[in-house]
């Protein structure tokens, strides 16, 4: 079991498989962004070794981001992999879908159990504007490909943006009206890359919450308000599904965490928001045994921090948000 100075348990593993984007989305990354050679990416035989090392450690929960997960070559293999290693009891992927039209049944026949799919406004135009040159359609048969795939439930994960989205966020919301689709809006977090931005124009929880409420009626908390992993649940009267508000910024949930990040380039990260990593990609190709990188993810999550620095001016500039994984 991997626990912290602080006594979480830490068993919850997002995985990036790669930094490379197929979409340029304004507050993630310049339009011109440079992706690392493939070469200084863990390659398929380090992540398996890696997802073994963790499991053996408690870990029974892998999320797989990117960059944009779905890009790595051999993805579907990859998966079947890991769905088969021993201990691992939960495997899910953030994507933005583009591609889930022909991989959703391929991966799901792999092992893959569910996903969450980034989706910021429902206007087409828009949407082009936002990832500098996605298509709402493509997501839209993502999806559609994603439920009949039974990759469920599915997910939507909006990153809201003052002067960009904002307007969107009752459309979004009434979503879980029409589907059984749980709707995830999420602060702006600041970041290497397009920082003036995401400083300036985060919209928090509380205000969300408010503009939702005045179009569409009262939320009713679920849970009692509880914590879902990171989502605080509500639901619109006759909603099939639930709401959720991710408040990483105004309201953090650090003591309820149970994450760590391993980037695509190896290196362990303990708090999404803080630049403290431990590299164990360089140990693994130099020779390291199992044993000592072993000792490596022990002391790291030992050493995981309480929570950001925010507050306090301390924004993460060491990697743009695809560099991580979210």
């Amino acid at each position: 079991m991997a626990l912290d100075r602080y006594g979480r348990r830490i068993h919850y593993l997002r995985i990036s498989l790669t930094d490379h984007c197929n979409l340029r989305c304004v507050y993630c990354m310049p339009e011109e962004m440079v992706f690392r050679p493939n070469a200084e990416l863990m390659q398929d035989d380090e992540v398996l070794t890696l997802v073994q090392l963790f499991a053996g450690l408690g870990f029974d929960k892998i999320r797989l981001t990117g960059g944009e997960p779905t890009l790595r070559a051999g993805v579907v293999d990859l998966v079947r992999s890991i769905a088969q290693t021993p201990g691992i009891h939960t495997l899910s992927m953030t994507t933005n879908a583009a591609l889930l039209s022909r991989l959703a049944v391929p991966l799901a026949q792999a092992g893959l159990q569910r996903v969450n799919i980034s989706l910021d406004t429902l206007d087409p135009e828009k949407f082009r504007r936002l990832t500098r040159w996605g298509s709402l359609e493509d997501v839209w048969a993502g999806i559609r490909a994603a439920e009949q795939a039974g990759l469920l439930p599915v997910k939507i994960n909006a990153v809201v943006v003052s002067g960009y989205n904002e307007n969107e966020l009752p459309g979004l919301a009434r979503l879980t009206l029409e589907h059984p689709w749980q709707v995830r809006f999420i602060e702006l977090m600041p970041f290497a890359g397009a920082t003036d931005l995401q400083t300036q124009q985060m919209v928090t929880a509380q205000e969300m919450q408010r503009v939702i409420e005045a179009a569409l009626g009262r939320l009713e908390p679920v849970n009692g308000g509880a914590l879902d992993g990171e989502a605080r649940l509500f639901r619109l009267p006759g909603a099939q599904a639930e709401l959720g508000f991710i408040s990483s910024v105004s309201s953090p949930f650090c003591a309820h965490c149970t994450r760590a990040r391993l980037t695509a380039d190896g290196r362990l990260r303990l708090c999404l928001l803080r630049e403290g990593e431990v590299d164990l990609l360089t140990p693994l190709r130099a020779g390291a045994t199992l044993a000592e990188l072993r000792q490596l993810v022990i002391d790291g999550i030992w050493g995981k921090p309480w929570g950001h620095g925010l507050a306090d001016g301390q924004i993460p500039l060491n990697r743009t948000m695809s560099e991580i994984g979210g």
